[in-house]
């Protein structure tokens, strides 16, 4: 079947399911889907991979491995070992970034072919809710649409990205070369996480934030602990300052602080969030209900167009991969005629790849005390674990949070070397009162200082001296 629009000649194909967006809720909700027996279409305007994997996770992970060999080789003389001479490679790394990013493409490309997935290049429009054009095919669904169209980056209208000086992570994550200094706006997330990156290869590093702390959705306390040790790694914070101006002249630009104060850098990266985007033709045509750009959904993933459903950053929740991943779960069942329903949340682990890193599930502390909860908090510290200290890596703690009515966990915040692999694990003590005594973590491991923590909570630690209260 063919149909004429504006002209040109659209051949029609009939899917089950098809996914606008092939970033990792994307991807995921048509492998899904597929292994359900649907027949799935994904159309996608860019790369394979959507940011995630292409301008996001992957390549910013691949960069922040290579700063942290260079630190680690640069302090060898800690462990007895003397290297000399250590300097970055950036030509290499960024070879290195793009070998990665490029493998992961070429095997998504060929997991989404084993699962019969069909891939359409191009920008999707909806034309009705069971209707997508592309721009060389017409898709005739029967059951339903995934849109997972994704983020953008955040920009400030009085200094927009010229994509040279002013630029966004997109463009920090492929400089040609090492900018000497550099000022980050934003202390969120991304920023500290490409500040510890620039820092490491030798770019001078200044940190603007708005906010009086940097990662400002954590406790307070683990703001403090990456605060200090950013600026052991040469980086300037200034926080409860909003950047008024950006004036580029040449090569350099120059910011201006509320304050008054001046700062020059040859590079200033806007890094302040990421926004939800979708065609706004399909949010038109469809009549789509938003929450600002996000689109709006219900625990379901549902919009308020029958068969329509959205995941992923598209509906600005956790601006997480993982957490589109679970959503895309929760699509994919009910796109194909389930039930399912997104679970809570904060039970979906934070976590920040900078040195150190952080990881977080559950509850914070401050939003404990904000419902009226009384905790009980107890805490590991990685300078009394065996194997941190033969790795030389004891900066930080981990915090395990223990309602004091109910006996159960309810959020556990880490700040570490390595804490983000241990996130999955400090999930499933959340709504858990199970007695610690009878797990054994294997000693010397770094997992230990969760166990610590555990017990803690609970006033049983062998390891920290008595505490007056919660002895039991």
């Amino acid at each position: 079947m063919t149909k004429m629009y504006l002209g040109v000649l659209k051949m029609a194909e009939t899917f089950d399911v098809v996914v606008i967006g092939s970033g990792p809720g994307g991807y995921y909700a048509a492998i899904r889907c597929a292994q359900k027996g649907a027949t799935v279409a994904v159309v996608e305007k860019a790369e394979i991979g959507g940011t995630c994997l292409n301008r996001g996770c992957i390549p910013s992970k691949a960069l922040l491995a290579s700063a942290e060999v260079l630190l680690q080789a640069k302090n060898a003389g800690t462990m007895g070992i003397d290297v000399a001479g250590v300097s970055p490679n950036w030509a290499k790394m960024q070879q290195r970034k793009e070998a990665i990013v490029g493998g992961f493409r070429k095997g998504l490309t060929g997991l989404l072919q084993a699962n019969k997935v069909k891939v359409f290049a191009g920008t999707a429009t909806v034309t009705s809710p069971k209707t997508v054009v592309v721009e060389s095919a017409e898709i005739i669904i029967s059951k339903g649409i995934i849109i997972a169209t994704g983020s953008v980056p955040v920009e400030i209208p009085a200094f927009p990205f010229n994509g040279q000086i002013i630029i966004s992570s997109t463009e920090a994550l492929s400089l040609q070369a090492v900018p000497r200094s550099m000022v980050v706006i934003g202390g969120g997330i991304i920023g500290c996480e490409l500040a510890c990156v620039y820092a490491a290869v030798g770019t001078k590093v200044t940190i603007v934030e708005a906010l009086e702390r940097i990662i400002n959705t954590e406790d307070k306390w683990v703001s403090q602990v990456l605060e200090r040790e950013l600026k052991k790694l040469g980086i300037d914070i200034l926080t409860n300052q909003k950047v008024t101006s950006v004036n580029v002249a040449g090569d350099t630009a120059k910011i201006t602080l509320q304050s008054g104060q001046a700062l020059e850098a040859e590079k200033v990266l806007v890094a302040v969030g990421r926004k939800a985007t979708c065609d706004k033709q399909t949010i038109d045509k469809l009549g789509l209900q938003m929450n600002g750009a996000a689109l709006k959904v219900n625990e379901k993933m549902q919009t308020n167009v029958a068969g329509v459903y959205a995941i992923g950053d598209a509906v600005g929740t956790t601006y997480l991969a993982h957490g589109g991943f679970a959503e895309a779960e929760v699509a994919a069942e009910n796109v194909l005629g389930g039930n399912a329903k997104i679970a809570d949340y904060s039970l979906i682990p934070r976590a920040v790849y900078t040195f150190p890193e952080i990881a977080s599930v559950g509850k914070t502390e401050d939003g404990c005390a904000k419902e009226g909860i009384e905790v009980i908090v107890g805490r590991g510290f990685f300078k009394a674990n065996g194997r941190s200290v033969a790795h030389n890596e004891t900066t930080g703690e981990i915090r395990v949070i223990r309602d004091k009515a109910t006996d159960k966990i309810l959020g556990v915040a880490m700040v570490g070397a390595g804490v983000t692999e241990l996130a999955a694990g400090a999930r499933l003590l959340i709504g858990s009162s199970e007695k610690f005594h009878d797990v054994s973590f294997p000693h010397p491991t770094v997992s230990e200082v969760l166990k610590e923590a555990w017990e803690d909570a609970f006033g049983m630690s062998v390891h920290q001296p008595p505490r007056a209260a919660d002895r039991r």
